[in-house]
């Protein structure tokens, strides 16, 4: 299957996206990651990517499809792809459809995980990590069994992500509302499109994800 994970930053794709990889064996195609990937081992795509990026510009379109081109090309027949952060706009959407199609592959499924904008912000700006080996924590949801402890390593070194804040959050929904809000009516009308709720405790968000996948 090739599926579509939409859904604002902190919305759960990474974790969904992670979840289908172990467990039906798809292959997660994140955009950013992939840019990163080329430049790194230097493809054709990689190189022009590079230059824009140089200079300081957007990559536009038709380079973004090359790369996403490039990667499907060494995916084996039977392996699934997840687009993750891709596509943003419909003229994306257009492009990944005959990208899919010029490789005997079509789109299945596009699962938008829906949040509450509050407690999105609530979520995101209470998490923390241990400073030492990563484990997540939150002011609300999880916190160390023994305050200020890590619960893995004992360290006592906590860090918080700078953008982690309530102006930059709500800043993101706005960008991802007006950006994405264009293709979604176009995978409507095709049938393809379910919406999952992405507030939901993370196995149940699973649960519908696979539900969606599998037809029922």
């Amino acid at each position: 299957m090739n599926i579509i994970l939409l859904g604002p930053p902190g919305a759960g794709k990474g974790t969904q996206a992670a979840k289908l990889v172990a467990d039906r064996g798809m292959v997660q195609l994140s955009t950013g990651d992939m840019l990163r990937a080329a430049v790194k081992a230097g493809t054709p795509t990689g190189l022009k990517a590079k230059a824009i990026m140089d200079a300081g510009e957007l990559v536009p379109d038709e380079v973004v499809s090359g790369i996403i081109g490039e990667r499907l090309d060494q995916m084996s027949p039977g392996e699934g792809a997840i687009f993750d952060g891709y596509p943003r706009t419909a003229a994306q959407a257009e492009a990944l459809d005959q990208l899919l199609a010029d490789r005997g592959r079509k789109l299945d499924r596009v699962i938008e995980l829906t949040v509450d904008e509050d407690a999105l912000v609530e979520r995101i700006t209470g998490r923390y990590t241990c400073a030492k080996c990563g484990e997540g924590y939150h002011d609300k949801f999880k916190q160390p069994k023994a305050a200020g402890v890590c619960d893995v390593c004992g360290s006592t070194e906590f860090k918080r992500r700078p953008d982690d804040n309530e102006e930059t959050v709500r800043t993101r929904m706005a960008e991802y509302r007006g950006k994405t809000a264009p293709i979604i009516p176009i995978y409507e009308a095709r049938g393809i499109l379910t919406r999952v709720d992405g507030m939901a405790d993370i196995d149940q968000v699973s649960a519908a994800v696979a539900a969606a996948l599998d037809g029922e």
